[in-house]
């Protein structure tokens, strides 16, 4: 029997603001076996596609990324805010609610040998993994699939990669937002 991965989903109305539905994958990531078959639905759904690196998106998507990347045998690629990574970074910018925030990777770490995985907790209106995608794509990399642990597909995300080109994967989807 598979185990419900929903359920180990917290929902906590109003917040961060009122008629916010927040879904809170704390508790999932604290239930071992649900930690776990997360992140093996994710790495069996990609385990046939030769991916050389899974990236993760800050912060959450480092839990879930790093936890692919491991299971599938592969380098795992941080995706962060500004100035975060020590070295030389390539950056790509991407629009907020409120201005424009921009996220980094190392310069050299990927190129057009390589084939990528995005990971992340959560797609919603989907500005910051369609930023990744093209973040990883200006690297030369092949970067064409997205996993995630939920979608809420009424924000309209994951339509928005899928018209980049980007074959999505979630483990589970909240309607509303």
């Amino acid at each position: 029997m598979s185990l419900d991965l929903k359920s180990l989903v917290r929902t906590i109305p109003d917040y961060p603001k009122k008629g916010i539905l927040f879904r809170d994958i704390t508790t999932l990531i604290e239930d071992p076996q649900g930690f776990r078959e997360s992140v093996k639905r994710i790495s069996e759904a990609h385990a046939d596609l030769g991916i050389t690196h899974v990236a993760g998106i800050e912060a959450r998507g480092f839990i879930f990324g790093a936890g692919v990347a491991i299971e599938m045998g592969v380098g795992f690629v941080p995706i962060r805010k500004r100035g975060k990574l020590p070295g030389e970074t390539i950056g790509q910018n991407y629009v907020l609610e409120y201005g424009v925030d921009t996220i980094e990777i190392h310069a050299n770490v990927l190129n057009s040998h390589h084939k990528v995985l995005l990971v992340d907790d959560l797609i919603a209106t989907g500005g910051t993994a369609i930023a990744a995608i093209g973040l990883l794509r200006r690297t030369g990399a092949q970067a064409d699939h997205a996993a995630f642990v939920i979608d809420l597909p009424d924000l309209g995300g994951a339509d928005k990669l899928r018209s980049e080109s980007v074959q999505i994967q979630a483990l589970i989807d909240f309607a509303g937002h």
